[in-house]
This record gives structure tokens, sequence and C-alpha cells, in this order.
């Protein structure tokens, strides 16, 4: 699938719940968001027939997401049956690790390919503060089962924020040193909650790495992503940097996401899309809703305006659109 740009998309992010056990401070609000109602998020039935339609269209890699994903009662049956739909190469999953140790043997058996785990901070005091919550225990004793039992990848997302985590790049650098992960430095997107703080560009963590290390491009990491990795002459893993704000890499992107409440979303950052629920409630055939689907992509922006202000942009949280 192609759209107007010349790009191809082959690669749909799907949010399947707005509902999380975290509240991270650049994510959403301490006391939570208006949460959507249980039946106007959609099932995993229609979840299937839009990646069923998507796949016929070229979609071959489903990253599921949240919220929290695996907050959600039925992920795993989900898992299994779009593995089994024909084209889909790759099904991964992001999450915020806290029941990865609870699900880690049932994602496997279900085929799940990779995981990504979201973590800001390696210290427990601080990772306290940004989650308001608890849980790093948890999270990293729930990766380190991930690799023992020989998952294929587990990057870990970091979100570097100013005067919160900053002091932190060489902890994770230091983590890739240890064990066999990659982590990803992510820039901050000025949505929702993440307007109210300040990002730490990508140019400034890796001049504060290049004082430290020795930084060696590496291209051995698979994936969908626009990141782009090194390693240190002593890492285990490798470390990415994915950078929307200073250097966009928007006619490179290669992506779509469906919310929890069924709209394909076109871009992160505008309100361009279809609400794929209403077309699906109204009883559309498979032919209609690949029709559908398919015209819509077609119209992806051409790029974000995150720098900029404008009336069409989207003004909710990262959780609600399944960032």
């Amino acid at each position: 699938m192609v759209d107007n740009a010349g790009r191809k998309i082959e690669y749909l992010r799907v949010s399947i719940t707005d509902r999380c056990n975290l509240r991270c401070v650049y994510c959403m609000p301490k006391d939570g968001i208006e949460l959507i109602k249980h039946d106007e998020i959609l099932t995993f039935e229609e979840l299937y027939r839009i990646i069923k339609a998507s796949s016929n269209l070229g979609i071959s890699k489903i990253r599921i997401t949240g919220g929290e994903p695996l907050a959600r009662k039925g992920i795993i049956e989900f898992i299994r049956n779009i593995k089994n739909i024909e084209g889909i190469e790759e099904v991964s999953l992001t999450t915020n690790g806290i029941l990865l140790e609870e699900y880690i043997d049932e994602l496997l058996k279900a085929g799940l390919d990779r995981i990504n785990v979201s973590i800001d901070s390696l210290n427990e005091e601080l990772y306290n503060k940004i989650t308001r919550n608890k849980g790093l225990d948890k999270v990293l004793r729930g990766i380190k089962i991930a690799l023992d039992k020989g998952i294929k990848r587990v990057k870990i997302n970091t979100v570097i924020v100013k005067e919160i985590n900053n002091g932190e790049i060489m902890d994770f650098v230091e983590l890739v040193e240890k064990i066999p992960v990659d982590v990803r430095f992510i820039e901050l997107m000025p949505i929702g909650e993440g307007k109210k703080y300040t990002q730490v560009s990508n140019d400034e963590i890796k001049k504060l790495i290049l004082k430290n290390r020795k930084l060696i491009p590496f291209s051995n990491v698979k994936g969908s992503g626009p990141a782009n990795y090194f390693k240190t002459e002593s890492s285990k893993g490798s470390i990415g940097f994915i950078s929307p704000i200073s250097h966009e890499f928007c006619n490179q992107c290669n992506r779509v996401r469906v919310t929890p409440e069924g709209f394909l979303k076109l871009c992160l950052h505008w309100n361009d899309g279809v609400d794929l629920k209403k077309h699906l409630r109204n009883k559309v055939s498979d032919e209609q809703l690949n029709n559908i689907i398919y015209k819509a992509v077609k119209q992806k922006p051409y790029r974000h305006e995150f720098k900029s202000q404008n009336k069409n942009s989207d003004c909710r949280n990262m959780s609600q659109i399944g960032g």
C-alpha cells in the first residue's frame, strides 16, 4: 500500500485500550483521563477485521499498544489469532512491563515476536516519581525472564525529560553493556501532558554519550521504526535514537494507527483519518472495509507540524491515541 507521497505503508499500530496501570507524568494527568466507555472500545473481533483488511492491502507488521495492552483481558488469544492472518509477518507489543513477568510464557506461546518496554528511569525512587507508581523491580525481572526464554528482541523505550531524568543517560548506556537489549532514546512529543515538559534532543544525548563512550554505527537491528542504532565497544545490545522533532523523518514514515475507539489515525500529530467503528457497526462488507482503509491511507499527511500550533492537531494524551 503506497500513499500519495509515495511512502510504502506496511506497519499498523493497534491500540487495544486506553486503560493504564501507571500515570507517567508526560503521558497522563495525575488523576487519570476520562476513559472511553467499554462498549465504545473496539471488540477483538472488530480489531481482527481491521487487521485482516489491512493485511490484504500490504500491512505486514502489527504492534499492539495501549494504554497498557496487557491490562486488557483476552489479549493472548487476540495475538494468537492475528499471528495466523496471511501476510502478517510480525506481531510485537509495547508495554510498561509491570505485567510482563506474569504473561511472558503465554505471549511467547501465542507467537509474539518482539517486545518494547517503556522505562524512563533505572532509579527506583525516580521511577516511582515519573510513573506515579511502583514496580521497577517487576519490570526488570520481566525483561530478564523474556530474554532467558528466548524472545527475539527486547527494546527499551526511554524518553529523556529536562530536569527530570536527564542525569540517567549513561545509566541506560551501561545497561546495554550489561544485558543484550536495545535502548532507544525517543524525543519527547509535545502531545497532551507532554507539552508541559521540556524535551532533551537526541543530539544533546548523543553528545553526552560521546564524552564517555565511542559510538559505532550498527545496522543489525530488525524492526519497522526510524531509529538509528549504535554500539559501544563493550555493549551487548545497542543504543538507538528516534528523533521525530530534531530530525524529522516524515518522508520515511511507514505507519498508521488505530485508536481504542476505532479511529484510523494517519499521523500522530493530526486529527486526519476515518472512523472505522462506524463502518464496522453498520455491517460494512470486507471489500468495502478494504476500500475505506485504502482511500484513507492514500491521504496520509506528508509531515507533522509539532513545532507549530494548528487547530487540526490532536490535543489528546498519548495513552488515548496509542502513540
